[in-house]
C-alpha cells in the first residue's frame, strides 16, 4: 500500500493526492510538515534529504518532488490514463508540469504566500501587487492553449492537469483582482466534475 507523507493543506500534497484519488489506490497519508512537524528525524531524513513534504513510500521505492511523485504514479499505474503512452503527447503533459513549476509558481507563491500566510503588518504590498499583475499575463498562455483543448494534453485528464488545477484553485480563491479567462473556466468546470479533485483540493485555503 502507497504512503503519503504531508499536511492536507500543502498544494505540493494536493498534487499527490489527486493522482492517488483518480487511480483509485488504495494508500495512507500521515500528516506531516507544518504544525504537525516530523521532518527532522532521522527516519524523515533517510526518505527525503532536503526534509520537504510531500514524500511516497511505495514498497521500497521512495519518491520526494510533488512533480516526481506524480509521474511516477501516473506511470506505473495510470498508463494510457494519466500517463499518456505516446510521446508527443507524454511530452504535452510534461511541458505544462515544468511550465507550472517554472514559469506560473514564482508569482503565485509570492501572491499566495504574501495573502495567506503573511501577517499584515508584515507583508512586501508592492511585490504581491506586482507579482498579481504580473501573473495575468501567464494565465492568458494557459488560456489561449485551452481554447481547442479540453484538458491541457487533449481530451482527457493526465498528469499535466494536476499541478495546474492545485495552482488554479488557490488562485482563484485569492482576494485579488482577476482579469477572465474563458478557456480556463471551461476547464476548470471538467476538473470539478472530478470527485478526487473536489475532495484532495478544493479545500480552504490556508
Amino acid at each position: 500500500m502507497l504512503t503519503i507523507y504531508g499536511r492536507t493543506n500543502s498544494i505540493n500534497v494536493q498534487k499527490v493526492m489527486w493522482t492517488v484519488g483518480e487511480l483509485g489506490l488504495d494508500h495512507e497519508r500521515i500528516d506531516a510538515g507544518g504544525v504537525f512537524g516530523g521532518l527532522d528525524t532521522d527516519e524523515y531524513g533517510q526518505m527525503n534529504p532536503n526534509r520537504r513534504i510531500p514524500v511516497l513510500r511505495d514498497g521500497d521505492t521512495v519518491v520526494w518532488e510533488s512533480h516526481s511523485c506524480v509521474r511516477y504514479l501516473a506511470a506505473r499505474y495510470g498508463s494510457g490514463a494519466l500517463w499518456p503512452e505516446d510521446p508527443g503527447a507524454r511530452s504535452l503533459s510534461d511541458r505544462w508540469m515544468d511550465w507550472k513549476a517554472t514559469t506560473l509558481q514564482p508569482l503565485l507563491h509570492t501572491v499566495f504566500w504574501g495573502l495567506v500566510r503573511t501577517p499584515a503588518d508584515q507583508r512586501d504590498d508592492a511585490a504581491i501587487a506586482r507579482a498579481a499583475r504580473e501573473i495575468g499575463p501567464v494565465w492568458r498562455i494557459l488560456d489561449n492553449h485551452l481554447a481547442d483543448s479540453r484538458y491541457v494534453a487533449g481530451a482527457h485528464l493526465t498528469m499535466g492537469d494536476i499541478p495546474l488545477g492545485c495552482a488554479w484553485w488557490r488562485y482563484s480563491n485569492l482576494e485579488l483582482d482577476r482579469q477572465s479567462f474563458p478557456n480556463i473556466n471551461l476547464w476548470y468546470q471538467n476538473l470539478k466534475g472530478k470527485e478526487a479533485y473536489r475532495r484532495h483540493v478544493m479545500i480552504d485555503v490556508t
